[in-house]
């Protein structure tokens, strides 16, 4: 399966001289032009890229993650130690091939079972267990 998920994380502040503890950074320190500076657009580079949104009033880190090769996605119950109530998601658990990979502070977008072809439907089954048949959505039952 395919896997596309939204993670979470408090902002990273970097300090200058001109700043005070608490002081918001403002979009053009957190998110400058890629080109102006680093000479290169971002697409060209192979790095993790988080962006600045503003979630309950304060600005936090998101990025966006897709992940191939999974064979489940699950959610534990209770919520883990590394759990934030302060920002969005939770830790989601993925299984692979390989073992199981936790994803804190993340929240799921989309899943696609990658293998599966797309086929009509065959109809549906009653309380009763009797078969209807196939129907079309514009169809009266």
């Amino acid at each position: 399966m395919l896997v596309h998920l939204r993670q979470y994380k408090h902002e990273e502040v970097q300090f200058d001289d001109n700043r005070t503890t608490g002081e918001s950074q403002t979009e053009d320190t957190v998110n400058p032009d890629a080109e102006d500076y680093f000479g290169k657009d971002m697409d060209e580079f192979d790095v993790e890229t988080w962006d600045t949104v503003e979630h309950e009033g304060d600005p936090i880190e998101r990025r966006s993650v897709t992940i191939e090769g999974v064979t489940a996605v699950s959610v534990p119950q209770e919520p883990t130690d590394e759990d934030d109530p302060d920002l969005p998601g939770r830790t989601l658990q993925l299984r692979m091939g390989g073992g199981i990979e936790f994803m804190e502070q993340a929240e799921i977008v989309e899943v696609q079972d990658m293998e599966v072809t797309e086929s009509e439907a065959e109809g549906k089954v009653s309380k009763e267990d009797d078969p209807q048949g196939k129907a079309s959505m514009d169809e009266e039952p």
